[in-house]
């Protein structure tokens, strides 16, 4: 090692300390060591001198292009790097671009990873040389860790986004939300919302601790709060990431029986209020029809894209109001499968469990206390959107 790589920018007073730190595991090992985020993205590296079969095609667009490709990531993952608390020994695996073995030092602090310290090394270390390691390794667990507290920036950020009123209001969050991301607020996001939420601000997760997570917050809501998750996305088209994160902060911060909604992807942060009515919106559409959930994106909702422009407060439509009475709440249920079924009357009956003769009594009364006449196609949408709406 003759010569340090560039810390991240958006690291800020820990860059200098973390280049120190590499290089520390570097001279330990005596190899060159890079250290990357949990999400593979690069933070600083130490420049080789001279020998080439130090680099591989991974490490070489690593750090020119900061990162790594999903495929990578998962080849690397699979030896469970994220759960280690011990250096992991990865073999070379030429068919993925690894042309030499790898030691990871995992990078945590309380508990939770932080990122990796990457060594490309297939040589043999003593106990006390690893050991020596992996404390410089929690040194920069604890820094890292440091950096997320200072994180809750982003939130705040995005939570004065989402509730911002007036254009002015708007312009100067998105300004902020823009400064609190640095780097990260030029490239793709999607917008997920958990509802319902169960604590306060101070019971959620740090948000360097879900993967591919931007920013974390709690947003106010007329139906009370949601939790607003933004994912840094690879494409706009790509959600995969915001799935991944979605599903983890339903395991982590949410109350059984929450669900989240996915927004589409969207390019600039300007798009991003927009991106979280159709997270707000996702979300509700997956409490009412559980067959949405426990995710559910925006893209996939059907009608219910339709159905959630309604106000959310806006009252049932007067033609159902009969049969959202209690009295009469197995006559909805029998309706909605009803029109569920495309108004088959064998396959309904056979969803209800009940005789077609019951059925077609449950129907009559059905028309008799709504005025409609279920053989006729606009009173059958009527009646369908109605019950569809009142659930949301």
């Amino acid at each position: 090692m003759r010569e340090n790589g560039r810390v991240r920018s958006d690291y800020g007073g820990f860059g200098g300390d973390l280049q120190e730190l590499v290089d520390e595991v570097s001279a330990l090992l005596g190899a060159p060591a890079t250290l990357e985020d949990r999400d593979f993205r690069l933070i600083a590296f130490g420049v080789h001198d001279g020998d080439d079969g130090a680099m591989d095609p991974v490490r070489t667009r690593s750090i020119l292009t900061r990162g790594s490709t999903t495929e990578v990531r998962a080849w690397f993952e699979r030896f469970g790097i994220a759960r280690a608390t011990a250096p992991v020994r990865i073999p070379a695996a030429p068919s993925a671009g690894v042309f030499r073995g790898r030691l990871c030092l995992p990078v945590r602090h309380g508990g939770v990873v932080h990122g990796y310290v990457w060594l490309l090394d297939e040589a043999e270390h003593s106990i006390t040389q690893l050991d020596a390691a992996m404390a410089v390794a929690a040194r920069i667990g604890d820094r890292l860790a440091a950096r997320a507290r200072e994180g809750a920036g982003p939130g705040r950020a995005l939570r004065e986004l989402l509730t911002a009123r007036g254009r002015a209001e708007r312009d100067a969050a998105e300004d902020a939300l823009r400064t609190a991301l640095g780097p990260d607020a030029d490239e793709p996001h999607a917008l997920v919302c958990v509802r319902p939420v169960d604590g306060g601000e101070d019971d959620l997760p740090g948000a360097r601790t879900i993967p591919s997570a931007a920013a974390l917050c709690l947003v106010p809501g007329a139906r009370g709060d949601s939790i607003a998750l933004l994912v840094r996305l690879r494409t706009v088209q790509l959600l995969a990431t915001a799935r991944s994160a979605a599903a983890r902060l339903l395991g982590e911060a949410a109350p059984e029986g929450a669900v989240a909604g996915m927004s589409d992807g969207r390019k600039s942060l300007a798009e991003l209020p927009d991106a979280w009515c159709e997270a707000v919106d996702s979300a509700r559409a997956a409490l009412a029809q559980p067959l949405l959930g426990p995710i559910a994106k925006w893209s996939g909702l059907g009608p219910y894209r339709l159905l959630t422009a309604l106000p959310a407060d806006a009252p049932p439509d007067p033609v159902i109001a009969p049969l959202l009475t209690e009295a009469h709440r197995e006559l909805a249920h029998t309706a909605e499968a009803f029109l569920d079924n495309a108004g088959q009357a064998g396959r309904t009956a056979t969803a209800l469990a009940i005789h077609r003769q019951t059925l077609y009594y449950r129907l009559s009364r059905i028309e008799q206390l709504t005025g409609l006449d279920l053989a006729d196609g606009e009173s059958r949408l009527l009646l369908h959107m109605a019950l569809k709406a009142a659930r949301l």
